[in-house]
C-alpha cells in the first residue's frame, strides 16, 4: 500500500475502519489490537540464528528404540531432560536424571494419558520466539522455560490398522499431544530442533557433538520439513481410515501420503527423479513384499511388478497354479497349468519375444521345477507368495534377478483408491474391484457357448481387465494365445493380438496359430461389427464383452452370421 504525504493512504484508512468494526464487539481498542498484531508480525520477521545451543530437551516416544542412548548423549552435554510416562521410566531406569512433565506443568497426567502435554508450560516453551521481547517477557512472567529439542514419535496408528484391530483400539491409537507438540516445534524451527524417528538420532548426534551441543539452521529446517511430512501422512492415514470406516465415499478433501520407503536412482527415464512412499494399504503387494535377492528395484520394475502381481492375484490358487508375465505394465502371457512349471511354460508361449526381460508373477509357491524353467531366459523380477528351498537355491545363481516374496495375494475385490495426477489436480477413483466370477453372463447369440468356452471367456475377461485399453485377449484352454493392448482402435488391438498369435505359432513350429477355436475378450463393447469380425477371422469361436453399444444388434447379427457364441457381462474394464 502506498503512503500519502498528507496522511494515511486510502488502503490504510479502510483497514483501520475495518479493525474498528471487527474489535468493537469484543470490547477491544482497535488501535491497541492493531499495534499488538504489528508486534506479532514484526517478531516473526526476526532473523533466525544459525547456531542454537540445546540446553533443554523434551523426550516422549512410543517407539523407544535408541532413546536411552540419545538421552545419555544429551546428558553428557549437560542438557536438561524432560519426559513423560513410559519414556521417563525408561530413562530413569537407565540412571538418568529426568524431570517429569507433570512437575513442569503442575498438572498430573489424566484420562488414561490422553492429557499430559497439552499445557502452556510445554507449548510456550516450544513456540516462544527467543528474539522477541514480548515472548521473552511472557516466558518470564509465567515461569516458562524454553525447550530447544523435541523428540517425539507417534502412537502406531498405521500399524494398529494394518493388524486389523477393532475400531475402539484404532481410535485410542490416534495421537493428539504428539502431533500438537511436533507441529509447534517444527513451526518454531528457528530455535527448536525436532526428531520424529529413531532413524534421525545418529545424524543429529554427529552434528550436536561436533558443534559443542548446538544445531545449525539448515539442520533444523530439514528436520522441520520431515516433521510436517510425518504429521501430514499421519493425518492422511487417519482421514482415509475414517472415510472407509464411516462409509464416506467422497470426502471434502482427499489425503494421500505416507513415509518414504525408497529413493530410486531415477524414474521412468534417467532425467526424472523418483521415490517410493507407503500409504498404509494393508493388501499384500510389491511394497510390502520381502526382497530375497537381487539389486535395488527401479521405478519401472516396481510399476511392472505391481501390474503383474495384481493380475495374478485374480486367480485363486485353490483352482490351480497361475502365472502372469508382464512387460511395460501389459501382460504378454497369462496361463494356468497343472503345475507351476506348466503354467509358466504355457504363459511363455503366448509371446516369448516380449517375455525376455519381463516380470513374472505367481499365485502360489515357486518350486524348483518352475524356477529352473524361469532362469532359461533373462527375467528382471519374480514375485510369488512363497518359494521353496530348491527354488531359492536355483535363483541364487542369478545375482541380478530380483526375487520378491509377498506372503499372500492381493484381494482382487479389496477396497482402495487409485489416483492419478493431472495438471492442477488429482483424479481419484475406487480401485477396479469388479470380478467376472461375480457377474451373470448373458448369452445374446443364437449359439450357446460350451462349458469350456465359458471357462475360457471368464479367464480372458479377467486378463483383459489388466490390459491397457483398447484391450483384446484371445484364450484357449486357460492360456492366453494373443493379446492386443493400448491401441486407439479396437480393430487394431484385435489385429495385433492375432498377429502375435501367428508369430508365436511360427516360433513354436505349430501348424496354425492357437487363436483357432479360441475365445476372445474385449474390455469394452464393440462399437461396430468390424472388431468382432476381425476376431472371427482369427479363428475365435466365442466372444465375451460388456455390451451396451448403440449398434449391439448389428454386432449380434454379425456374430450369428459368423456362427459365434457371444455373452455380455454388463461391466466395462477400461484401463488407461
Amino acid at each position: 500500500m502506498g503512503l500519502d504525504e498528507n496522511g494515511p493512504s486510502r488502503d490504510e484508512t479502510i483497514i483501520r475502519n475495518f479493525a474498528s468494526v471487527l474489535f468493537r464487539p469484543f470490547g477491544l481498542d482497535h488501535q491497541a489490537a492493531m499495534q499488538e498484531n504489528t508486534m506479532a508480525i514484526s517478531s516473526r520477521s526476526i532473523p533466525a540464528p544459525d547456531q542454537v545451543p540445546v540446553r533443554r530437551a523434551l523426550l516422549s516416544v512410543f517407539d523407544k528404540t535408541g532413546i536411552v542412548e540419545l538421552a545419555k548423549a544429551l546428558a553428557a552435554q549437560n542438557v536438561e531432560l524432560l519426559s513423560t510416562g513410559g519414556t521417563s521410566k525408561a530413562l530413569k531406569d537407565a540412571g538418568l536424571d529426568v524431570t517429569d512433565v507433570s512437575d513442569v506443568t503442575g498438572f498430573p497426567e489424566i484420562m488414561d494419558g490422553r492429557v499430559k502435554t497439552l499445557h502452556p508450560a510445554v507449548h510456550g516453551g516450544l513456540l516462544a520466539i527467543r528474539g522477541a521481547p514480548d515472548h521473552v517477557a511472557a516466558m518470564e512472567a509465567h515461569g516458562i522455560g524454553g525447550i530447544d529439542l523435541l523428540v517425539v514419535n507417534l502412537y502406531p496408528f498405521e500399524a494398529v490398522v494394518a493388524a486389523g484391530s477393532a475400531a475402539d483400539e484404532v481410535i485410542e491409537n490416534i495421537d493428539i499431544g504428539g502431533p500438537a507438540m511436533l507441529r509447534a516445534a517444527a513451526k518454531n524451527h528457528a530455535y527448536v530442533s525436532v526428531l520424529t524417528s529413531a532413524d534421525d538420532y545418529e545424524a543429529f548426534l554427529v552434528e550436536f557433538t561436533s558443534n559443542n551441543g548446538s544445531t545449525n539452521l539448515a539442520t533444523r529446517q530439514r528436520l522441520a520439513q520431515a516433521t510436517f511430512a510425518r504429521t501430514a501422512a499421519y493425518d492422511a492415514a487417519i482421514s482415509n481410515w475414517m472415510a472407509g470406516q464411516f462409509a464416506v465415499d467422497t470426502p471434502p478433501a482427499v489425503t494421500v501420503g505416507g513415509p518414504l520407503k525408497q529413493v530410486m536412482r531415477y524414474g521412468e527415464n534417467p532425467h526424472q527423479k523418483a521415490s517410493l512412499y507407503t500409504t498404509g494399504d494393508t493388501r499384500p503387494g510389491v511394497v510390502s513384499a520381502r526382497q530375497i535377492q537381487g539389486k535395488q528395484l527401479s521405478y519401472n520394475n516396481l510399476n511392472d511388478t505391481d501390474a503383474a502381481f495384481e493380475l495374478v492375484s485374480e486367480f485363486d490358487p485353490e483352482q490351480g497354479p497361475a502365472v502372469a508375465i508382464i512387460k511395460h505394465a501389459n501382460p504378454c502371457g497369462v496361463a494356468r497349468g497343472d503345475t507351476m512349471e506348466q503354467a509358466y511354460r504355457n504363459a511363455l508361449t503366448c509371446d516369448p519375444v516380449s517375455a525376455f526381460g519381463g516380470i513374472i508373477a505367481l499365485n502360489s509357491t515357486l518350486d524348483g521345477a518352475a524356477a529352473r524353467a524361469m532362469v532359461e531366459i533373462f527375467t528382471e523380477v519374480i514375485i510369488a507368495p512363497d518359494a521353496d528351498d530348491e527354488a531359492l537355491e536355483i535363483l541364487s545363481g542369478k545375482k541380478n534377478l530380483r526375487l520378491l516374496l509377498s506372503d499372500g495375494l492381493a484381494d482382487p475385490r479389496g477396497a482402495g483408491i487409485a489416483a492419478k495426477t493431472v495438471a492442477g489436480g488429482l483424479l481419484v477413483q475406487n480401485r477396479d474391484a469388479g470380478n467376472v466370477d461375480d457377474l451373470e453372463l448373458k448369452t445374446v447369440t443364437k449359439r450357446q457357448p460350451t462349458d469350456t468356452e465359458i471357462a475360457d471367456m471368464r479367464f480372458a475377461f479377467c486378463v483383459a481387465k489388466h490390459v491397457k485399453s483398447n484391450a483384446i485377449v484371445y484364450v484357449r484352454d486357460g492360456v492366453t494365445v494373443g493379446i492386443g493392448a493400448g491401441q486407439m482402435s479396437r480393430v487394431d488391438s484385435s489385429r495385433i493380438a492375432a498377429r502375435k498369435a501367428i508369430d508365436a505359432a511360427q516360433a513354436a513350429g505349430w501348424s496354425e496359430p492357437r487363436t483357432r477355436n479360441s475365445v476372445v475378450a474385449s474390455d469394452a463393447f464393440f462399437p461396430f461389427a468390424d472388431g468382432l469380425l476381425s476376431a472371427a477371422e482369427a479363428g475365435a469361436s466365442a466372444v465375451i464383452q460388456p455390451g451396451g453399444s448403440m449398434r449391439d444388434e448389428e454386432v449380434i447379427a454379425a456374430a450369428d452370421e459368423a456362427g459365434l457364441a457371444m455373452v455380455f457381462t454388463g461391466m466395462r474394464h477400461f484401463r488407461h
